[in-house]
């Protein structure tokens, strides 16, 4: 009989993931297609939290495009990745619902690959919405993925816990919370895909990643 595989929470999943995550950086740029560096445009002075930055991927490119950065993940191995690649980045150890900073303080919020590991994005967003400043943006991504694949540790493969969210549904949690959707960029398997079979939702659509980008 097969050993069943353990699914542990984010915080103690992503550290024992940590020594072996930058090696799937390839892997996760595949979702994005690189749709989000272009999104943000020219970031110089602007003061930008990126929450579930994981091993600094998303992070070291804000900070090339002229940031002031802090990564905040809940796993503090992750956030020690980061800190060995650039001490430019403040790194904070924290829970994505309960971010530890004063109202109006940040000019964008990013978050990719964090929501799917949420069970209610509703709470993370109200934060992300506090955090911000008047007319600051929120850029956050949301991947297909209906189950955890298989995450390799020297222990052995894991599961990290994970949500599926419908991108129709995570657009309407950020409107009911007064954001404004300024850009929403699907990310398909097939790009060529006629209008009508690429419509979100639709069968065969193919969809992989949903990008938004909001403002508050």
């Amino acid at each position: 009989m097969p050993k069943k595989i353990p699914l542990l929470d984010s915080a103690h999943g992503y550290d024992l993931a940590a020594p072996y995550y930058d090696a799937k950086e390839k892997f996760l740029d595949s979702f994005e297609k690189g749709k989000i560096l272009p999104t943000l445009g020219d970031l110089t002075g602007q003061r930008v939290l990126d929450v579930g930055a994981g091993t600094g991927r998303l992070s070291l490119q804000l900070l090339k495009l002229g940031a002031t950065v802090t990564a905040l993940d809940i796993s503090a191995q992750m956030l020690s990745k980061i800190s060995k690649k650039n001490n430019k980045i403040q790194t904070i150890l924290a829970d994505a619902e309960s971010l530890p900073f004063p109202n109006n303080h940040f000019d964008l919020v990013t978050a990719a690959f964090l929501i799917v590991h949420l069970k209610d994005p509703a709470v993370f967003f109200t934060e992300v919405h506090r955090v911000l400043k008047d007319k600051g943006q929120f850029l956050v991504t949301n991947i297909n993925q209906r189950k955890p694949p298989e995450v390799k540790t020297k222990y052995g493969p894991i599961l990290i816990e994970s949500y599926y969210h419908r991108p129709e549904q995570i657009r309407g949690i950020l409107e009911a919370l007064a954001f404004t959707v300024e850009k929403e960029i699907i990310v398909r398997t097939r790009e060529e895909q006629s209008p009508a079979s690429a419509r979100v939702g639709a069968p065969g659509a193919g969809w992989i990643n949903q990008i938004l980008l909001a403002s508050k």
